[in-house]
Order: structure tokens, then C-alpha cells, then sequence
């Protein structure tokens, strides 16, 4: 099964993700920054606002781009084709909404008003219903591909086990403790598949299309071969005096 356009957006979502929130994590101490009053998460991001708010941009593509993969596997998809698109984008603007608060509105909101955007479309929105979603579509996704999940069992592994992880994240606003570590394993899990199965989505038939075109090459040289074959013969001196006498009596078949 080979699809390099599915492939390319699979790997590219796992790294715009992976690297907005490793440096989120090194300039604004996120997730954890979350845990402590508005007026110092506030204070944070206005130190750095364009950094941290463009970050965050580039970690709702990494989300966004769920989308148009949830679209292209689809067609790789059977009978699931169709939840599995609308459970996909539904999953990516959910986490993308959730995120855009960050660039968009955090930069114009105080202590007060802080909180509130943060609870609904942050914990509820974007968290809680796209770990939902996310969890959902991936179980869809490893059901409907099975077996012919690019890179095997090993990458259909990486998509079973990150799921319960995923879903843990919605106990976190509920205070269980190793939910939210469960849920950072989660996703590491999420991005490893995402980065094998594109993979395999870009490389898979490379080798069947070298077989295909050395046995045209083969196939080519053996009726040139042949051709060369039978023009030689035909220049042998035995064989020119034939076939110059079939030629001619061709010929004057032709006139009568």
C-alpha cells in the first residue's frame, strides 16, 4: 500500500507537533505552566508573547493537519472510510479551536476573563473532547486498516497502546495524578505511529516498482535481441539469396 501524499502529511504532522511543544516546554514551561494561577501564566506569556503565540500556531497545524490525513485514509479505509474522516476532522478542529486561543485571544485577556476561555476551550474543548476524539479515531483507524496497517504489527502496536493512554487525559482536570503522564506517553506512542506508518506510506512498493521496471528493461533488451537476430540472418549470404528471391517474387506478384 503505498500513498506518499498520506505518508508525507502523517510524518509532517508528528514533527510540527512534537517540535512546537518541546520548545513551548523550553520557553513557557508547558503543560505544567498550566497548573499555576492566570496572573503567572499571564505574566509568562507576555514575556515572550510573539514566540510563544506563534509556537502555538505551529502546534494547531501539527493538530490541524489530522484532517486532511483522517480525508486520504479514508480511501484505505473499506467500509469505515467515512466515520473514520468525520471522526478525523472532527478530532482536528476541536484541538486546533483549543489552541488558537492562544495567539488570538490570550495576548487581549486579564486575570479574570483568563480562567474562563482557558476552562472552555482549553480543558473542555480541546483537551477533553479531543482526547475523545483522537482516541476514537485512531482505534477506527487501526480496526479499518488491520492487517494492512503500514508497518505491520509493529506500527499497528504504537496505535492500540497509545490509545487508553490518550483517553487517560481526560481524568487530569479530575486530579488523578499519573493521568497526565499517561497521556504525554500517550502521544509520544501517537507520534511514533504516525512517523512509522507514514514511512511505510512513502516507501512501501519502491522495491515492487524496481522489479516492475527491471523486467521491462529485461523484457526491452530480449525483443532487441530478437530483432537483432533475425536481421542478421537475414544477411547471412545463404539467406540473403532467399530473401532477396521472395522479395522479388513479391514484387512481381504485386505488378500482375
Amino acid at each position: 500500500m503505498r500513498d506518499r501524499t498520506t505518508g508525507t502529511l502523517m510524518v509532517a504532522g508528528a514533527v510540527a507537533a512534537n517540535t512546537a511543544f518541546a520548545v513551548l516546554g523550553a520557553v513557557f514551561d508547558y503543560p505544567d505552566v498550566l497548573g499555576h494561577p492566570a496572573a503567572e501564566v499571564l505574566a509568562r506569556f507576555h514575556r515572550r508573547p510573539v514566540l510563544i503565540g506563534s509556537t502555538f500556531l505551529l502546534l494547531a497545524v501539527g493538530a490541524g493537519l489530522l484532517a486532511p490525513i483522517a480525508l486520504r485514509l479514508r480511501r484505505h479505509a473499506g467500509r469505515y472510510g467515512r466515520a473514520l474522516a468525520v471522526i478525523g476532522v472532527a478530532a482536528a478542529a476541536v484541538q486546533v479551536v483549543g489552541l488558537l486561543r492562544w495567539p488570538l485571544l490570550v495576548p487581549f485577556l486579564d486575570v479574570e476573563s483568563f480562567p474562563v476561555v482557558h476552562t472552555a476551550l482549553g480543558t473542555v474543548l480541546g483537551e477533553t473532547v479531543g482526547y475523545l476524539l483522537t482516541a476514537a479515531w485512531t482505534t477506527l483507524a487501526a480496526v479499518a486498516l488491520g492487517r494492512r496497517m503500514p508497518g505491520g504489527r509493529f506500527s499497528l502496536a504504537l496505535a492500540a497502546a497509545s490509545v487508553p493512554m490518550i483517553a487517560a487525559g481526560v481524568l487530569v482536570p479530575l486530579g488523578f495524578e499519573f493521568a497526565d503522564a499517561a497521556n504525554f506517553a500517550g502521544y509520544v506512542l501517537w507520534s511514533l505511529w504516525l512517523v512509522t506508518a507514514g514511512t511505510f506510506f512513502i516507501t512501501s512498493g519502491r522495491k515492487a516498482d524496481a522489479e516492475a521496471t527491471t523486467s521491462s528493461k529485461s523484457a526491452i533488451a530480449k525483443r532487441d535481441n530478437g530483432s537483432s537476430s533475425v536481421n542478421h540472418s537475414a544477411s547471412l549470404p545463404g539467406n540473403r539469396e532467399v530473401y532477396t528471391s521472395e522479395k522479388k517474387e513479391r514484387s512481381l506478384r504485386t505488378r500482375r
